[in-house]
């Protein structure tokens, strides 16, 4: 005999869909609907909190048993106003049991590449169904559209402006769908303020298991920003430049790790072959094991305006207080820091400036 998942004593003779579990008729109350989504209530206590990703809650006299979700945000929108808390509300008066979470709202102004950047080097970080809303829109009110795209097992529901150009570079969207239903809007509708009246709404309708599918129709395109990438010189130089700058005033340039290696391995193999040899592409270069990729970290040399810095380092403190260095930051971008002070202060740098590495010998362990 199956008996009850809930109260574990009496014979289970209906099946819960949403728990997809047998439960007695005593526990199984009756379906209500909630914020057009039916959904299924239970007397007894939270303490049978389910263990398959569903979240129970006291709704009056009842106990709502919901899918918890994770919802990010990040934002231009700053500390200063209302606009995010807002947001929030909005999605606590359609479903109050998501887990919100804040990647960042200082991004400035209207500026999309720092928010798609950004969003790029935190979404991997979260599991798998998260739902990621992210709002840097100066389009807002416009013919842009809205999109709900599917990467990786998460959701984004961003403008289509180009937010996701970082994301996309390294992950095919498994789906993308044009948000158009009006129904999973406020019914009061503000050219200026779509976080409040699309992306709030929209998320939460998602996080209460609304499919993608819903909400408008599919298309097969996103519009991306235009993203430098390092440029390899046959003389031994790779260039690239500043992406972004962190509170710290740490310059994070566009050249990975992955980057340096493979203009390690090309330059070593146009050495060899002689002057006449060509730039080989990364994907044309057969991939080797993590101890046999030897690099010159002890003569690298990296210049940023006239200023230059030998070496390669592991860490903050691998120089004294004060001192520039480069290494890898925590997204694996290649990064110039000064110990326990401001790079950008240090070399008068911003974004968009050019830095340029060259290898040089003997070879050590990257």
């Amino acid at each position: 005999m199956v008996y009850c998942e809930i109260c574990a004593r009496h014979k289970g003779e209906r099946l819960c869909i949403e728990l997809g579990d047998w439960l007695c008729p005593e526990c199984c109350v009756q379906h209500w609907v909630v914020a057009g989504h039916t959904v299924r209530f239970f007397w007894r206590t939270a303490r049978h909190q389910s263990e398959k990703g569903w979240k129970i809650t006291l709704a009056g006299d009842h106990l709502l048993m919901c899918r918890s979700r994770i919802i990010t945000l990040l934002t231009d929108f700053g500390s200063q106003d209302a606009y995010v808390g807002i947001m929030k509300g909005v999605i606590a008066g359609i479903n109050p049991l998501p887990n919100i979470i804040d990647i960042c709202h200082n991004i400035p102004p209207q500026d999309i590449f720092n928010g798609a950047f950004l969003l790029s080097t935190a979404y991997r970080y979260f599991p798998k169904g998260t739902i990621h809303v992210a709002v840097v829109d100066p389009g807002v009110g416009s013919q842009r559209d809205i999109v709900c795209v599917e990467i990786r097992d998460h959701l984004f529901l961003v403008p289509d402006n180009g937010l996701l150009s970082f994301i996309v570079q390294e992950e095919r969207p498994k789906s993308i769908v044009r948000v158009t239903n009006d129904r999973y809007f406020l019914p009061s509708f503000s050219n200026t303020f779509h976080g409040r009246d699309v992306f709030a709404p929209v998320a939460a309708y998602l996080s209460l298991g609304t499919k993608p599918r819903q909400l408008g129709f599919k298309i097969n395109q996103l519009k991306q920003l235009n993203i430098p990438r390092p440029e390899a010189k046959k003389t031994g130089q790779l260039d690239g430049q500043i992406i972004y700058i962190d509170r710290f005033g740490n310059l994070i340039t566009n050249i990975k790790r992955e980057d340096i290696v493979h203009f390690e391995r090309n330059h070593s193999l146009n050495r060899g072959l002689g002057s006449g040899s060509r730039w080989q592409k990364p994907d044309a270069i057969k991939k080797t094991s993590k101890e046999k990729i030897v690099s010159q970290r002890d003569t690298i040399e990296t210049a940023i305006g006239r200023k230059k810095i030998i070496g390669l380092s592991k860490t903050y403190m691998d120089v004294k207080p004060g001192e520039p260095l480069v290494l890898f930051g925590s997204a694996d971008f290649l990064e110039v820091s000064v110990n326990q002070g401001n790079a950008r202060k240090y070399f008068r740098a911003d974004r968009g400036n050019k830095i340029r590495v060259e290898m040089g010998h003997p070879y050590a362990t990257l």
